[in-house]
């Protein structure tokens, strides 16, 4: 089973003491390099003023941190590095079985492209859908990754856990299955990060390797109310009864 999850906005900007860079498809580095080469470039060509805007942020601090701190060579694990929503619910550090999120879940970063939960990353600041001069990095990292992820995902069954942004990053080529929370009959769309994080978390507990596993998975706040089949895709709905 491969999880595939969506990166937060908001990090953790702790230095870390590990190296980055070795990154799950170390023959590619060279097209991240290229990717954080434009990045470095562009970024090194505004002035304070348009920083802000880029980075979406008024602290000046901050935004001299962020213009070299995706440079550093100390890091830690992608899965601590982000702490949004979804990742406070899944609550990394105080799980028993880290080695199910380390070895299992790929996250798929603006900056970086798809990395797995244990890879070690820099602190950085990449807003989603950010461009960057004559570079659409989706379209870059689904070209130049998509093989690779393929040959990579063969022999496991997937749980699509992304935001549907990410989905430009790569097309899953066969069957796979996804989430979906409803709430009073309506869909849920912020709070969806929540259950994503604290299904993912369940899954580790339990140690879930097969669809027909996750299925037997008990949450409180949740009940799996129909399973719908869309082409190669199953898509779980769930209904939140908190």
């Amino acid at each position: 089973m491969k999880i595939l999850f969506s990166p937060s906005e908001s990090k953790n900007q702790a230095k870390g003491s590990e190296n980055v860079g070795n990154f799950i498809f170390p023959n590619l580095n060279d097209k991240r390099k290229f990717v954080l080469e434009i990045y470095e470039k562009y970024i090194n060509s505004l002035n304070i003023d348009e920083l802000s805007q880029f980075f979406g942020l008024k602290d000046k601090n901050l935004i001299n941190h962020y213009k070299s701190s995706f440079k550093e060579k100390n890091g830690i694990k992608a899965i601590l590095r982000y702490n949004g929503v979804a990742y406070k619910s899944l609550d990394y550090e105080n799980l028993e079985n880290k080695h199910y999120i380390d070895e299992n879940v790929l996250i798929f970063s603006n900056l970086f492209g798809i990395i797995k939960a244990n890879d070690i990353l820099p602190d950085y600041k990449l807003k989603q859908g950010a461009k960057l001069p004559n570079l659409n990095i989706e379209k870059f990292y689904k070209d130049n990754f998509s093989s690779s992820l393929d040959k990579y995902l063969k022999d496991n069954e997937i749980l699509d856990l992304r935001a549907s942004f990410y989905e430009r990053f790569y097309t899953i080529k066969k069957p796979f299955f996804t989430l979906k929370f409803i709430k009073n009959g309506k869909v849920v769309s912020h709070y969806a990060k929540y259950y994503r994080g604290l299904i993912l978390k369940e899954m580790a507990k339990n140690n879930i390797e097969s669809v027909d596993e996750f299925k037997n998975i008990n949450i409180n706040e949740l009940i799996l109310s129909e399973i719908q089949e869309i082409k190669n895709k199953q898509e779980f709905i769930f209904e939140i009864i908190s």
